[in-house]
């Protein structure tokens, strides 16, 4: 039996999220891990008329405005290298030591990154340092996590989910100033294949390359895994699946774990 690695084995010392480790589970993250239309408008609205952003933890660039000067940075080389064409360089830096003046940019972005950074509170600290205006927060709610039917099936997952995000009081206090927060309903068809987007889906999670795409798999032992595809499998196939979550493949959006959070000087 493979041991199951949890988040709280890769964290700091002092309990912030844990990093999971790109450089072996970032290969193919593109494919799987798209710019969910629905939350592009969002962003944008946020932005507040910026001209220029910091992207931080920007990864292959999902989000990335395509409107404004961007400048991105990116801790892991396998993400950098994922960065499509005419996408700007990253900096190799990480979001508690920006190598930039304060008051830098107009606006900046971190999404589907906090849980990764080894010290939230210095990190949001360094994004409000270099940022004069909106510093945009894509992120998750722990508390919510179990919403999702994956629950039943990899509870385990979702623990370590959940024990990798930061609470939303956590990312409001470090961010300081005016924060609104805005929850995010998940459409049926959404292309960034976080483990939500699945909800009305549930055979795309069959897919290893999927499941690697969502980095909470990469702390789970093979024999979890296993477990959840064997069971899985044989719910769709009984139709045991569509007698507890049927309506779900219908469902026009999910209101899952996903939150927008903006915080202003």
């Amino acid at each position: 039996m493979t041991e199951n690695r949890t988040a709280t084995d890769r964290r700091g010392g002092d309990g912030s999220a844990g990093d999971a480790d790109y450089g072996t589970i970032g290969s193919g993250y593109s494919r799987y891990r798209r710019p969910e239309p629905a939350f592009v408008d969002a962003i944008h609205a946020s932005l507040d008329g910026a001209r220029n952003l910091l992207n931080v933890g920007a990864g292959a660039g999902s989000y990335e405005p395509d409107h404004l000067e961007v400048t991105a940075v990116e801790p892991s080389a396998a993400m950098r290298a994922q960065r499509p064409a005419g996408a700007v360089p990253a900096v190799d830096a990480v979001a508690e030591d920006l190598p930039f003046g304060d008051c830098t940019f107009d606006a900046a972005l971190a999404s589907f990154t906090v849980h990764q950074w080894r010290d939230l509170r210095s990190g949001l600290r360094e994004v409000r340092r270099v940022t004069r205006g909106p510093v945009v927060v894509l992120t998750c709610d722990p508390t919510a996590l179990e919403r999702s039917w994956l629950h039943e099936y990899a509870p385990e997952v979702i623990a370590t989910e959940a024990s990798r995000y930061p609470s939303i009081s956590d990312v409001r206090s470090g961010l300081g100033g005016t924060v609104t927060v805005e929850q995010l309903p998940i459409p049926l068809a959404c292309v960034d294949g976080f483990s939500e987007a699945y909800y009305g889906r549930p055979e795309a999670l069959l897919d290893p390359g999927a499941r690697r795409a969502n980095s909470a798999w990469s702390f789970m032992g093979s024999d979890i895994e296993e477990r959840f595809v064997r069971t899985l499998q044989a719910d769709l196939a009984s139709g045991a699946w569509d007698d507890h979550y049927g309506h779900l493949r219908t469902q026009p959006t999910f209101d899952g774990s996903l939150r927008l959070v903006v915080g202003q000087r």
